[in-house]
């Protein structure tokens, strides 16, 4: 059992987060009323089969686009305030679409460009609202607010298309849309209320090019979100089948008409809620592998009983475990995401996450229907099924990081000396730390320096390497390259307390009265090379 700080609702006691996790509610139904209105017009305003697939893409494909940019972006610039900013672009697309949809001069072009410009608005939404999460609650709560955030987009999903039909039904596109200007105005004036504590200000305040190396850097380095990506990788591409083919799995296997393929979204969206509740009190016994197993397995049991054709009440049974399976996994692998990554990256890393969740969302999509098309529907769900089971049981080759190491800024590396004021875009800078170790110590040391190298890397450096002294072997030099002695400051700054720690260890094998020598080089420039030659 869970204690009560780390129950499901545990973070609804923190205000702030409440208000924000109950507006967000409300923006998502809005956002999916908006959508549906719009798939139910691109109908109307074009006989094509290919209009709604437009709409859908137009609002998926942002998130390639501008999946990265917008975690740079929610990492360089006040979070809230981009926030409020998004919202209110939001609001303004769906304000004009009940404007042209109210006149009747709304058109199948006009409907595609103000649904991409919206899909710009939720891309960059996602990894700026899931980077503030960490800033709401306790951190002994982040888990149970990532599975609270997943809880609230399924019932948006539950409640949003619902209400959508209801409202066209009876009121048409243009009232709908403007339910959905008024549930923007609702996050807006949440987003407003919030007042975080403001930040110092900074003087080593990155740039958009330089931010988005530095998130490059920072995720080819960092081992543990490489391995949450792997694993994400891999059960998205294969579960995408669930999603691909259960509309030829409501038509043909179970000879259900449009109003049974809703129930069975229904199905799935009320299978996450009743996961997201349960959630909680399965984690500290199973732990992030044991539930991204049972999750695999769950998908791959359901989707071999929907290949059986089942009576519908057993499919919908099974729906209801395909909704448990996918909160599962999108809670684990989101939190773990989150535990992973350091404040100052934390928006570039969710981003790279989530376009790597819709990328394997989109490629297994087109991969599986192209399966079906070859080999047949059963075909298709039964392979699918057979490897969701064989990646269970390998990826456990591959555990989950735990996600508990102390990310959080140091401030252990004094300010380096200087003989005259650098200017910040000078360099490039190399660093050297000279290290004694006895030779019994040797591999303990290259193994804590090869730790230490991941810090190094993903805090900023662009090349790392370990030499050592052909006339004293004892005598071990650290040396990293960094593009600038900005980005060195910076890295003084993002230094975390697992570095650290790591570099107390490394101090203990030292074998010298005196810490370890460290020594800034600059590269000359070439003002400096020519006034040497004259």
């Amino acid at each position: 059992m869970t204690s009560s700080d780390e129950g499901a609702f545990a973070p609804l006691r923190e205000r702030v987060f409440a208000v924000l996790w109950i507006a967000t509610v409300l923006g998502n139904v809005g956002s999916f009323m908006r959508d549906v209105a719009s798939a139910w017009l691109a109908t109307e305003l074009s006989p094509s089969p290919t209009a709604v697939a437009a709409v859908q893409a137009a609002a998926a494909l942002p998130v390639f686009l501008f999946g990265l940019p917008a975690g740079v972006l929610a990492d360089i610039l006040d979070r809230r305030r981009l926030l409020i900013a998004v919202q209110v672009t939001l609001a303004i697309v769906s304000a004009l679409l009940m404007l042209l949809a109210h006149s009747g001069t709304l058109d199948l072009a006009g409907l595609l460009a103000l649904t991409f410009v919206g899909g710009i608005g939720a891309a960059l939404m996602a990894p700026t609202w899931q980077a503030i999460v960490p800033a709401l609650v306790p951190r002994n709560q982040l888990r149970s607010a990532v599975a609270l955030n997943s809880l609230g987009i399924n019932l948006s999903r539950a409640v949003g298309p619902a209400a959508s039909g209801l409202l066209l039904a009876a009121c048409g596109a243009a009232i709908t849309y403007g339910v959905n200007v008024l549930a923007y105005a609702v996050v807006i004036a949440a987003l407003w209320w919030w007042r975080p504590a403001p930040a110092a200000a900074d003087p080593l305040a990155e740039q958009f090019g330089g931010a988005l190396r530095a998130g490059l850097r920072h995720a080819l380095a960092n081992a543990d979100l490489q391995r949450v990506l792997l694993r994400a990788g891999v059960f998205f591409t294969l579960s995408s089948a669930a999603w691909a083919l259960l509309p030829l799995v409501g038509r043909h296997l179970l000879h259900g008409g449009a109003a049974f393929y809703g129930v069975m979204l229904g199905a799935v969206g009320a299978g996450a809620i009743a996961g997201a509740l349960l959630l909680p009190r399965f984690r500290p016994y199973l732990g992030a592998d044991g539930l991204m197993t049972a999750s695999a397995l769950l998908c791959a049991v359901v989707l071999a009983l929907l290949a059986s054709r089942p009576p519908p009440t057993v499919a919908l049974a099974a729906l209801l475990g395909l909704g448990v399976a996918w909160i599962i996994a999108l809670t684990t692998l989101g939190a773990t995401t989150q535990a992973v990554l350091p404040n100052w990256v934390r928006g570039r890393g969710l981003s790279v996450y989530l376009t790597l969740l819709n990328g394997a969302l989109a490629i297994g999509s087109l991969a599986w229907g192209t399966v079906a098309q070859g080999l047949g529907l059963v075909a298709a769900l039964m392979i699918a099924s057979g490897l969701l089971a064989v990646a269970a049981l390998l990826g456990r080759r591959w555990p989950l990081p735990a996600g508990e190491a102390p990310l959080d800024p140091a401030h252990h590396w004094p300010e380096p000396p200087l003989a005259a004021p650098v200017t910040a875009d000078r360099g490039p800078v190399l660093v050297l730390v000279s290290y004694r170790i006895d030779l019994a110590d040797r591999a303990a040391a290259l193994d804590l320096l090869q730790q230490l190298a991941r810090h190094r890397r993903g805090d900023g450096a662009s090349d790392w390497g370990l030499t050592e002294d052909t006339a004293d072997p004892q005598q071990l030099v650290e040396w990293f390259l960094l593009p600038s002695w900005q980005e060195h400051l910076r890295q003084h700054h993002r230094a975390s307390q697992a570095a650290a720690g790591l570099q107390v260890r490394l101090r203990r094998l030292h074998r010298s009265p005196e810490p370890p020598a460290v020594r800034h080089l600059l590269a000359l420039t070439r003002n400096d090379l020519e006034g040497a030659a004259t």
